[in-house]
């Protein structure tokens, strides 16, 4: 406000200077004309005297000629008084005319012309000076008002600085606050942490104490069998030997068609009809993942808290596991004989499959953990969180250690690993996919914006380091080439639509095919990964969208692709 007051100022200033000469010539002239007057009235003065003077003399005139024609008689007293009257008259007139001309002198009449003029201009000049006069007023009602609001700003920002300083207090009243609070938050994820610990060595202990109980039961059991048959009844050696021996064979017959029906023989096979339809969860399943080692499995997350492991022969449930709270599971994987999850309730946990313990709770994410993948080996475990970071986890002794944090920008959707030697690829919320090196913790490789509304799918293409299918909320897929960043395959169809961020995509085994399913139309795609053509679509198995999709080996029974929706079913594809 003082520069608008300073600039106004300078403008009165400019607009003033102009005039100054103007006013000391209105003054110059108004001095010559009232000069000018005085020079007028002094004449008209003198004309008064000299008229009255005139009047005087032609008085006394008339008396002296009237005295001297008492004394000379009437005759002589008409002839004098005839000339000396006529004398006077003369006289009076060239008096008139010597004032006449002097009043009507060419001086005088330029006097009387400029007087005129200079009381013309002095009225513009007036009328200017007015105006001036208005506008000086107005100039100086608009400073006023400004002075004002000058003033109105200055005690409003002595206000504000006062606010402002009480704020910075407020603030690191609150950075104090924070501090202890995290602090605090730091010790009871410690105290949790243990807490878990215990409780998970505490389970495991009741387990091997069930297992035992178990153990003695089936022993008593079979004690009380054998008391009911009698303990002294001798063998049948025969028929031992050619049960033994048909066992065997059993087996060797076995062996042979799990040989024959495992997957590499044939390739991948399209799925064309729907093997089992499972209502898996009493919620929408979240994800679906085949087990890496043990190809007959095939494990599922849902919202309702719980994964579930599933026979893909037979369509049996094999096992359920919860977390113990009411919080959705967001993801799950499976791989020798480890199956692990992660949910809201940010934690991930990791049972064994055979003996379903639970062995670690992994916890140290401040937001709910939205991916998790096993490394191979079985020996890591990396997950992906929407408090911006990538954790991996050591996992290969009784107590989990976190060995590497990835710090991004963007919440991970997804992730995928490949092998130890290879970075973690992730798929991020801002449409960004980036990779990370496991040992120094580093970000090699970031390839941003490369679907619009977020990534929900990556996955590294089977037997290749080079190429890494996404997918996105734009409803469409791609492959890229690391070593270049490019895009070298696009798939998409005006009937596929992806309306989730948990949404996943996958390559066939042999790589030949990418399929993927409709977020509202429930039916499959299936893409040629070279042609990009869309070779098939499985409608009417599901009835609501399709959330996640695996396409796995195959087991012996050669069984390969499952899909879950929103409603919660399972289905397994022949």
């Amino acid at each position: 406000m003082e520069d608008v007051y300073n600039l106004i100022q300078e403008r009165n200033s400019y607009e003033t200077i102009p005039f100054l000469s103007i006013h000391a010539a209105n003054f110059s002239l108004s001095s010559l004309a009232n000069a000018l007057q005085t020079s007028c009235e002094s004449l008209e003065k003198q004309y008064y005297l000299e008229q009255q003077q005139l009047l005087v003399e032609t008085h006394q005139i008339e008396e002296s000629a009237q005295n001297r024609g008492g004394e000379d008689g009437s005759g002589s007293n008409n002839e004098s008084s005839t000339p000396s009257r006529m004398e006077v008259a003369q006289l009076h007139l060239g008096l008139k005319e010597k004032i006449k001309k002097e009043l009507h002198s060419t001086a005088a009449l330029e006097a009387r012309q400029q007087l005129d003029l200079l009381e013309e201009e002095k009225l513009a000049q007036k009328t200017v000076i007015t105006s001036l006069q208005m506008e000086l007023e107005r100039s100086s009602e608009i400073t006023t008002h400004l002075q004002s609001e000058l003033e109105n700003a200055k005690s409003l920002t002595r206000l504000s600085e006062k606010q402002f300083d009480g704020l910075k207090d407020a603030i690191r009243q609150l950075q104090a606050e924070n501090e202890e609070k995290t602090k605090l938050n730091e010790r009871l994820v410690e105290n949790a942490v243990a807490e878990k610990e215990k409780m998970a060595e505490q389970f495991n202990s009741m387990n091997d104490m069930v297992e035992k109980l178990q153990k003695e039961i089936s022993m008593l059991r079979s004690y009380n069998t054998k008391s009911d048959k009698g303990w002294f009844r001798l063998p049948n050696s025969n028929k031992d030997d050619k049960s033994t021996a048909a066992g065997s064979v059993e087996d060797s017959l076995n062996d042979a068609a799990a040989q024959a029906r495992k997957w590499g023989a044939l390739g991948a096979v399209l799925p064309s009809k729907p093997l089992y339809s499972i209502k898996a969860h009493r919620e929408d399943a979240s994800c679906v993942v085949y087990d890496g080692t043990n190809l007959n499995l095939v494990a599922t997350s849902s919202s309702d808290a719980t994964v579930r492991v599933w026979d893909t022969s037979n369509g049996q449930l094999q096992a359920t596991f919860s977390g113990g709270v009411s919080l959705p599971m967001t993801g799950v994987d499976m791989s020798g004989g480890l199956v692990s999850c992660c949910g809201a309730d940010k934690t991930c946990r990791v049972w064994q499959y055979k003996t379903k313990r639970l062995i670690h709770q992994l916890a140290g994410h401040s937001q709910k953990i939205t991916c998790v993948k096993l490394f191979p080996g079985e020996k890591n475990i990396v997950t992906g969180s929407a408090d911006r970071s990538i954790r991996v986890w050591d996992i290969s002794r009784h107590i989990y250690t976190q060995t590497t944090t990835f710090r991004h920008s963007s919440t991970a959707n997804c992730l995928d690993v490949f092998v130890e030697t290879q970075p973690v690829v992730t798929g991020h919320l801002d449409g960004g996919v980036r990779f990370w090196d496991v040992r120094s913790g580093d970000r090699v490789l970031d390839i941003p914006t490369l679907h619009e509304g977020g990534v929900t799918s990556v996955q590294w293409k089977p037997g290749s380091s080079h190429h890494v299918l996404t997918c996105g909320r734009d409803s469409i897929m791609k492959i890229i080439d690391v070593r270049t960043q490019l895009v070298v395959k696009t798939f998409q169809n005006n009937a596929l639509r992806i309306l989730s961020n948990n949404a996943r995509c996958s390559f066939s085994p042999d790589s030949k095919y990418v399929a993927c399913g409709g977020g509202d139309s429930g039916d499959i795609f299936i893409f040629d990964a070279v042609s990009t053509d869309l070779k098939k679509r499985l409608s009417s198995a599901h009835q609501a969208g399709v959330l996640g999709l695996a396409w796995g080996k195959g087991g012996t029974n050669g069984q390969q692709v499952a899909t879950v929706d929103k409603s919660g079913v399972l289905v397994l594809w022949a």
